[in-house]
């Protein structure tokens, strides 16, 4: 089927506000009277809070409010333990005391260093080894243990036991990831403004999650979720990070607002941001695999611990998630499971692009290559032999049919290697290692799937509002929110497709909780899923409305009608017709009508057994295969990329320029994930607290990136496009792992594979 504006690289609906300078982001917002706030942190990992001591601060001249945990009117916990101020005990540093505001940023800097905290110090449990360790000390005394509540979640396929008898070989690894700081370019920034029409109060900001942001800041202050407003402006990057420590920020800023009756701003520093918002979740994962001589795999069983930090955040949600993809995508009879959440007093894990499958990803992929090595035969071989193909059926359950599940893995595969030109590669770069010169040459495979949308974390719904204007341009506003992923250009061009009209008659409005109601969180790539099918339904109902209205004035049956080019047709017949500028104002000036319709999306709840993990886990699924051509010094442990060759398939592609340009993004981060970044701690204390103690990729480390794009047919998203914004990242770690392996010898099985861990094969110590 041919089409007019989706499958086309359209510019951005958003690019030129973008590249002239004209889009506002949170910190460019000011408002009359406004007042800067700053935030007073814990100086311990772990310790009681004896009392506080705000006298000096208020004294200072310019500050209008100390607020502290006694100032809360509602709840002072939120979602995930997560408190607005820390009152009795700290849990990790960056836990928030208190928070001053001032009519300056210097005087309100002044004014934190002035409050005083006396604090009791208390042992910290600092790595999964020591809160597991008996008779550790706890984090939260009324939780099981160290274990974070509602975070076992299992998967049970065949007899695990039985499998592993068959086997002819066994295997048994166990891999490491670390905590991951997001990195963007924007630290965080909330404004919050007392609104007397709702006796409430209006936030504005780098907000990713609005929705979620309005029901917390609403159990805060005490408020109905209806008097409080949530206005997200241009993010400068989330990736999921701008979600948490937001909350907290609207929290407490709409709290000083009311209390003070003027707006406060908080910005946070780099280093704030670092050090108060969640990061990639650090795993231990333990893995027993067993084959047969010809390289079939018959049992997989793996244990993975996720340190989800000092609060219950995420790790319930991204411990499902990783569940179902554990087994990797593989056909694997036996299976057995389990993942658990563990508190340390340290920073928190939470949402973070790919949201725990980089982390099994990397574990699943290095682990083929270590079993095609026991084996002898190669990583090729291995993953052709096991690979998911059309009627196989996944751990979970559920059978993959075409044009409902496809599975072309293995077509990916074969074209990935090929267009790489793995098998010579592989051949040459071995045999030119096998001299004296330091530098060596590798090349790597992995491959990954993912589920799609929400899945069974939750209800996967999405809401849009499509309206026409009197002169004909089309306003669309969406309860999801861009944060530069290109969702608002996918939004418009599925409507412009929908309604037969061009891109460029396509607005957008900003998301706002008061006009758009509340379909969920922008996450788990649902922009194009979840978001794209709203589009679609309201912009069908309007099509609908206009064939309806064009069917009178034609005097015609309207569903003999098409809309193309802007043309409103009977089939076959030209002169039957009329234009849409013409069809528009007779619909709203002569006949009243309102060209508006809200679309709403949802498939309805997806769901596992909680006994065996087994049911129908995501409603489809997109696959993802790579090959990285690496150079590593053996003198320096210096490890430089040189071309990434990668394979996606995506359903239907709407804009490929976007898509090419999130997969290449992801890849870049996965780069960055696999062999440089680290927050790091010690002793609980953050010492990674900058750019320059990050190791970030930069466009110097960025390598040759080629990209192949997969369509298959189905009809789960708008047109059958799937989400892909967090694939991207999975495939880096593991391939660039699976080449230092074949460049060296050496496995490193721990995240980042940095300069001393592939010098030493560990990490050295601060």
């Amino acid at each position: 089927m041919s089409y007019k504006v989706i499958t086309r690289p359209l510019k951005r609906i958003d690019a030129r506000e973008k590249v002239t300078g004209e889009a506002k982001f949170g910190a460019d917002l000011n408002f009359s009277g406004q007042l800067y706030a700053k935030t007073v942190y814990s100086r311990y990992p772990h310790a009681r809070v004896l009392s506080i001591n705000t006298e000096k601060a208020e004294a200072l001249h310019g500050v209008e409010a100390v607020i502290t945990a006694a100032d809360v009117p509602g709840e002072n916990e939120l979602f995930g333990r997560f408190p607005v101020f820390a009152e009795k005990e700290v849990k990790y540093t960056g836990d928030g005391v208190a928070m001053v505001a001032a009519t300056s940023k210097s005087i309100a800097e002044k004014a934190a260093s002035l409050v005083e905290v006396e604090y009791e110090e208390l042992p910290a449990v600092l790595t999964i080894e020591e809160a597991l360790a008996h008779g550790a000390a706890l984090v939260h005394t009324d939780a099981p243990g160290n274990f974070i509540e509602n975070t076992h979640h299992l998967m049970r396929a065949g007899d695990v036991e039985r499998g592993f008898e068959e086997a002819d070989i066994i295997l048994e690894k166990t891999y490491r990831t670390q905590f991951v700081e997001h990195g963007y370019i924007e630290p965080e920034v909330v404004i919050a403004l007392p609104e007397p029409y709702r006796r409430g109060v209006e936030i504005h900001g780098s907000i990713q999650n609005p929705y979620s942001i309005r029901e917390n800041v609403a159990r805060a202050l005490n408020l109905r979720i209806s008097e409080v407003r949530v206005i997200p402006g241009n993010l400068g990057g989330s990736f999921g990070g701008k979600d948490e420590s937001v909350m907290l920020m609207a929290a407490r800023t709409a709290i000083t607002a009311l209390k003070t009756g003027r707006p406060v701003k908080m910005v946070l520093t780099r280093e704030e941001s670092i050090l108060e918002s969640a990061k990639r979740h650090s795993y231990k994962a333990k893995y027993k695999i067993g084959a047969r001589k010809g390289g079939t795999i018959v049992a997989l069983e793996n244990t993975i611990y996720t340190q989800g930090g000092a609060y219950n955040n995420k790790a319930r949600f991204a411990n499902w998630r990783a569940s179902v993809h554990a087994a990797g995508p593989y056909r694997i009879p036996n299976v057995k499971t389990d993942l658990y959440g563990v508190y340390t007093n340290t920073i928190y894990g939470g949402a973070f692009r790919g949201f725990s499958a980089p982390q099994v990803v990397f574990c699943n992929e290095s682990l083929m290559d270590e079993l095609a090595a026991e084996l002898g035969i190669s990583p090729k071989e291995i993953r052709l032999k096991n690979c998911l193909k059309p009627g196989d059926e996944l751990v979970t359950g559920q059978v993959l049919r075409p044009g409902k599940i496809p599975a072309p893995l293995k077509q990916m595969i074969e074209e990935v290697c090929s267009r790489s030109d793995f098998d010579r590669k592989r051949e040459e770069f071995s045999a030119g290692n096998s001299g004296d010169e330091p530098v060596k040459r590798g090349i790597g495979l992995a491959c990954t799937f993912r589920g799609t949308g929400l899945g069974g974390e939750g209800i996967d719904t999405a809401g849009a509002t499509v309206t026409i204007e009197k002169d004909g341009s089309v306003n669309i506003v969406s309860n999801l929110n861009e944060m530069g992923q290109g969702m608002r250009t996918a939004h418009a061009q599925i409507v412009a497709e929908t309604l037969g009209i061009s891109y460029g008659r396509i607005t957008f409005s900003p998301t706002d909780t008061s006009v758009v109601p509340d379909g969920g969180p922008t996450v788990a790539s649902r922009g194009t899923l979840a978001g794209g099918n709203a589009m679609l339904i309201a912009a069908q109902k309007l099509k609908e409305r206009l064939l309806m209205e064009a069917g009178k004035i034609l005097n015609c049956s309207w569903e003999g009608l098409v809309i193309e080019d802007e043309i409103i047709q009977y089939r076959g017949k030209e002169k039957l017709s009329i234009t849409f500028d013409e069809l528009i104002p007779r619909c709203i000036m002569e006949r009243g009508l309102t060209l508006s319709a809200q679309g709403w999306y949802n498939p309805g709840p997806e769901e596992l057994d909680p006994e065996t993990g087994r049911g129908n886990a995501y409603p489809s699924y997109i696959y993802g295969c790579a090959v990285a051509e690496i150079r590593v010094n053996t003198l320096t442990g210096k490890l430089d990329v040189d071309r990434i060759t990668a394979a996606y398939e995506l359903g239907r592609v709407i804009n490929p320029q976007i898509v090419k340009g999130q997969l290449m993004g992801g890849l870049i981060q996965g780069m960055g994930y696999g062999i440089m970044e680290d927050t790091e701690t010690k002793e609980g204390y953050l010492i990674t607290r900058n750019f320059d103690e990050l190791m970030l990729p930069t466009s110097l480390d960025i390598p040759e990136i080629d990209i192949i794009l997969y369509e298959t047919d189905q009809n789960i998203g708008p047109y059958g496009a799937k989400g892909i914004g967090e694939i991207g990242v999975e495939l880096s770690a593991p391939a660039i792992a699976n080449a230092l392996f074949h460049a060296t010898g050496r496995r490193v099985r721990e995240l980042p594979m940095n300069l001393e861990r592939v010098l030493l094969g560990r990490a050295l110590k601060r």
